[in-house]
C-alpha cells in the first residue's frame, strides 16, 4: 500500500512538473535578462549596468560598497525625477540575502524590467522613487552557484578564530535590532550564526547604510526570502505585534490577495496561495537581528518579507519556476505599493 501511495504521489508531481514547464513556455518574458535560467553575479551586474546606460533619464547604477571578497554590491535607483523630488516616498526592494536562495533574485530584477523596460504601471513611477538591491550578498550567491549550492552565510573570515574554517555569518541575523549571540545560533559553524557582533558583516552594514541614507523618505521595504509562500511583517524577534500592525496587515493582505488572484486568473499550474501575518507568530519561533525588524525599528513604516514558493524543491528550484514566481510577485509589489500610497 505504501509503495502505491508513493507511486501515485510521484505521478502527481511529474504531471505538475510537466504542466509548469508548458505554462512557463507560454509565458515567456521579453527582457534583456532572460528568466529561463539562473544568472551569475556578473550577468546580473551587467544587466544593471546596461539598464542604467540605456535609460539614463530613469535609472542610475550605484555601488555603495564592495563585498568581503571585493565584489561590487550594486543597486539601481529608478526615478522620473532623479531622486530630487523630496516629496516622493521611496520603496526599497532586495533579494539574494542568503546565497542558496536563488529564486529571491529574479523578482527584484523583474521589478526593474517592469518599471524601466516594459512600463505598464506608470503610476508607480509617478508616485514613488525606487531602490533595487538584487544581490544583497554577492559572495554568498556566487559561492552557492559555483561551489556549494547549500551555502547560506556571508564569506567573511574575520568573525572569530575559526573563521578560516567556518566562514561568514547569517546576514539576516546580523542587524543590530534584537541581535542574539546566544543559543544554537551562536555557534560559529552553524549556517544561522549571527556574527560576533551586530553589523559585523560588510554586506549588512551596506544595507544598513542604504536604509539610513534614505530614511527621511523610505516608506516601504520588501525583502525577498525563501521559502514558504508567506507575506511577513514585524515583529520577527518576538511573537508580538507592531504598533503599526493595522497598516502592515492591510498592505500585506493587498499583496497576498493580488498574487493569489493572479495565480487563479491565469491558470497558474501551482496556485499554492500566500498567507499573511507577523513573522514570529506565523513561523512559530522568533529570530533576532533581521533586516525587516531593523528597518521597522528605525522608522520605516512598512517592512515586509515575501517568502517565495518552495514548490517541490524547497530552496532549490528548477529554472522553470522562475517565470511563474516573478509574474505573481510583481502583482504583489504593484498592489502593495498602491495600497501603501493611500496610507502615507
Amino acid at each position: 500500500m505504501r509503495a502505491v501511495i508513493v507511486l501515485c504521489l510521484f505521478s502527481v508531481i511529474f504531471a505538475k512538473e510537466e504542466e509548469i514547464g508548458l505554462w512557463t513556455n507560454s509565458n515567456k518574458i521579453n527582457s534583456r535578462l532572460s528568466y529561463d535560467v539562473y544568472h551569475t553575479t556578473e550577468e546580473i551586474d551587467n544587466y544593471l549596468k546596461e539598464i542604467a546606460e540605456t535609460y539614463p533619464n530613469v535609472a542610475k547604477l550605484e555601488t555603495p560598497s564592495n563585498s568581503f571578497n571585493g565584489r561590487p554590491i550594486n543597486l539601481l535607483k529608478v526615478s522620473t525625477t532623479n531622486f530630487e523630488d523630496k516629496s516622493k516616498p521611496i520603496i526599497l526592494i532586495d533579494g539574494g540575502m542568503h546565497g542558496r536562495e536563488w529564486l529571491t533574485i529574479p523578482p527584484v530584477t523583474y521589478a526593474i524590467h517592469k518599471l524601466v523596460e516594459n512600463v505598464t504601471e506608470p503610476d508607480l513611477l509617478d508616485k514613488f522613487d525606487w531602490i533595487f538591491l538584487p544581490i544583497a550578498n554577492p559572495d554568498s550567491y556566487n559561492f552557492s552557484i559555483v561551489s556549494s549550492v547549500v551555502w547560506r552565510k556571508t564569506r567573511s573570515t574575520d568573525n572569530h578564530p575559526l573563521s578560516v574554517v567556518c566562514l561568514g555569518a547569517d546576514m539576516d541575523r546580523n542587524f543590530e535590532f534584537a541581535w542574539r549571540p546566544i543559543g544554537p545560533e551562536g555557534t560559529p559553524c552553524t549556517p544561522l550564526y549571527p556574527g560576533n557582533r551586530p553589523f559585523s558583516e560588510i554586506e549588512t552594514r551596506n544595507l544598513r547604510d542604504i536604509i539610513q541614507e534614505n530614511l527621511n523618505r523610505l516608506r516601504m521595504y520588501i525583502s525577498f526570502d525563501s521559502f514558504g509562500s508567506k507575506v511577513l511583517y514585524p515583529w520577527g524577534h518576538e511573537p508580538t505585534l507592531s504598533t503599526q500592525a493595522l497598516g502592515l496587515h492591510t498592505v500585506g493582505v493587498a499583496m497576498a490577495e493580488a498574487m493569489n488572484k493572479y495565480a487563479e486568473d491565469n491558470d497558474h499550474p501551482f496556485p499554492l496561495g500566500y498567507s499573511v501575518g507577523s513573522e514570529a507568530i506565523m513561523r512559530g519561533y522568533s529570530v533576532g537581528g533581521m533586516s525587516t525588524d531593523y528597518a521597522h525599528s528605525v522608522g520605516v513604516f512598512l517592512t515586509f518579507k515575501i517568502e517565495v514558493h518552495g514548490f517541490f524543491g524547497g530552496y532549490f528550484q528548477a529554472p522553470r519556476y522562475i517565470i511563474p514566481t516573478v509574474l505573481e510577485n510583481w502583482e504583489g509589489i504593484v498592489a502593495g505599493a498602491r495600497r501603501a500610497f493611500t496610507l502615507f
